[in-house]
């Protein structure tokens, strides 16, 4: 939801554009001095293109280039960087220039291919390092961390990988550091904000980012935060309200623009997802897992796939997202390699140091355990944060299905009862686990009427299948009985005639023990009705004279 593309401390020339134009122009130019000091890049470049249009000056193309890459209009920005270095030979390594535009479009190997023709410096240094991570070359990271040297720029880039590395108490380590020293830096303070947004304290996280709004309440990054922030802490509605602050008002918010459509969408609670995130899948990062997720809650398996297949996780959001959709597909198709690499996925962020011993971390623990179908293990691991899920549908459904593999029907229940998704109550695992603990805890009835409010079908088939086994190993056998005779009557089998040969006999040594009501004989004669054959014949016949000689009424 936060752009995790952070960016390193650079300037945008290497060289700064000389201010020569003060001597013809001092009045223009000290407005153009005020919009930048006031941050309004767009006020600048209007003042800039009446400059150009009464004299052309290579340094106002400078200035120019300048102000649309920190509007965010970085395409603009490489056009300007690239005429400039092919008309005018005189301006010196306007590589590093280009390399930075190109690294903020995202097309890292030109960025990379270009930064090697610059002269060394610090900024060729910190955009190597950054460009290490983003292409990940491990090797090329350590060499080019080991060239930062202990000044603010290198700092706050080795901040910036930190947190992009999902390091995010060691960048906060960082920036509190370098706040000692820097106090008026005001900027820093949102980072360490940023910083404890991902940490999951979004009430500290705004404490911090208000010192920053108080002196800059127009800024997008940090408004944007702040809508975040109250996401989280509240809900939707009020996010977008603060996000809508910026929207409408004057201050131009070409930067960032990208982000707060995402973001609006997120706070929609995904109204507009499809006419918003494929759009950015390649320019907010979040915005392609943000659309999985869409896919995922809409069932639509295979397009979350498709969008997955080929993300090489980095962070455990994106192990964990990776895990989920491979895990769905996995189930869907009964692919056992699916399944694989979700429980890879799922242990590798549960294992983590990082991780181990975070909510999610032992979520993603659970599912690897559940996966594997070793389910003591999966409630180990439940049981730990149950108390922060409990009127949570999709943690009490995975509990409750836990508890029944382990045998606990009674605290089973009680769990899946407490689902209140109606999607959930009608899927045929949730069905098939509610009356297994129904039965075992000598409510069969109930189970029974599960299964009479089902359609007609495979699933009701199996579920049938299921009270007629269960029911009989439980010893209710009036229900046993009465499911293995719809069974029979369904497909007939031999196997069905004698579960209900066996569960008519139960129900008749069940009246005898006085377990059941003599009322009950009558309807078990009638469900042997329904199979005409010598041995029913027999049973009946047995039945019969019993109840005679007892002189119960109605034989």
């Amino acid at each position: 939801m936060i752009l995790s593309r952070s960016k390193p401390a650079i300037s945008p020339s290497t060289s700064e554009p000389k201010k020569d134009v003060k001597r013809n122009r001092n009045k223009s130019v000290f407005q153009f001095e005020e919009f930048l000091s006031k941050r309004d890049y767009t006020g600048a470049i209007t003042l800039l293109e009446f400059m150009q249009h009464q004299n052309y000056d290579p340094n106002l193309q400078l200035w120019m280039a300048y102000c649309c890459f920190h509007l965010g209009d970085y395409k603009k920005a490489l056009d300007i960087y690239d005429n400039l270095r092919k008309n005018n030979s005189e301006i010196k390594d306007l590589a590093a220039d280009l390399a930075c535009c190109y690294f903020f479009l995202g097309m890292y190997k030109e960025a990379k291919s270009i930064v090697e023709e610059s002269e060394h410096s610090g900024l060729k240094t910190r955009l190597n390092f950054h460009l290490s991570h983003k292409l990940r070359d491990e090797s090329a990271l350590m060499t080019y961390h080991q060239q930062l040297e202990d000044v603010l720029e290198d700092q706050l880039s080795l901040a910036a990988i930190h947190y992009l590395r999902a390091h995010y108490q060691e960048a906060i380590d960082i920036y509190k550091r370098l706040l000692l020293h820097n106090r008026d830096n005001l900027a820093l303070n949102v980072y360490v904000a940023l910083c404890y947004y991902k940490l999951d304290y979004y009430d500290i996280s705004q404490e911090v980012l208000n010192i920053y709004l108080n002196q800059f309440p127009n800024s997008v990054i940090a408004t944007n935060l702040k809508a975040c922030n109250h996401f989280r802490l509240y809900n939707g509605s009020d996010a977008q309200n603060i996000l809508r602050s910026i929207l409408d008002a004057s201050t131009d918010v070409s930067f960032g623009h990208d982000l707060l459509r995402h973001n609006m969408v997120v706070f929609k609670d995904g109204e507009g997802a499809l006419q918003v995130f494929p759009s950015l899948v390649d320019i907010v990062p979040e915005a392609r897992l943000n659309l999985v997720i869409y896919y995922l809650h809409k069932d639509d398996i295979k397009e979350a796939f498709d969008l997955i297949r080929d993300l090489q996780p980095a962070v455990p959001h994106e192990y964990i997202l990776k895990g989920v959709v491979n895990a769905a597909v996995g189930q869907e198709i009964n692919s056992e390699d699916n399944v694989k690499i979700a429980q890879e996925n799922f242990q590798l962020v549960g294992s983590s140091a990082s991780e181990c011993d975070t909510i999610s971390g032992r979520q993603c623990m659970a599912a690897a355990f559940f996966l594997d179908g070793q389910f003591e293990e999966v409630l180990v691991y439940l049981s730990s944060i149950k108390s922060y899920y409990n009127s949570d549908d999709t943690f009490n459904f995975n509990y409750g299905q836990a508890k029944t593999a382990c045998g606990q029907f009674k605290e089973a229940e009680e769990t899946l009862l407490l689902i209140k998704s109606e999607k959930i109550k009608n899927d045929y695992i949730y069905l098939s686990h509610l009356a297994r603990c129904y039965i075992t805890n000598k409510k069969a009835q109930q189970a029974w009427e599960l299964f009479l409010k089902m359609e007609s079908g495979p699933e009701s088939f199996n579920l049938l299948l299921l009270l007629a086994n269960d029911c009989y190993r439980c010893g209710e056998f009036w229900y046993a009985a009465k499911a293995f005779d719809m069974l029979d009557r369904l497909e007939p089998n031999p196997e069905f005639w004698e579960g209900k040969r066996g569960a008519v006999v139960g129900v008749f040594q069940g009246v005898i023990a006085k377990i059941f009501p003599e009322e009950m004989l009558n309807d078990a004669l009638a469900l042997l009705n329904n199979s005409p054959n010598s041995q029913a014949d027999q049973i009946a016949k047995t039945i019969k004279k019993w109840a005679k000689e007892r002189r119960i009424s109605g034989f």
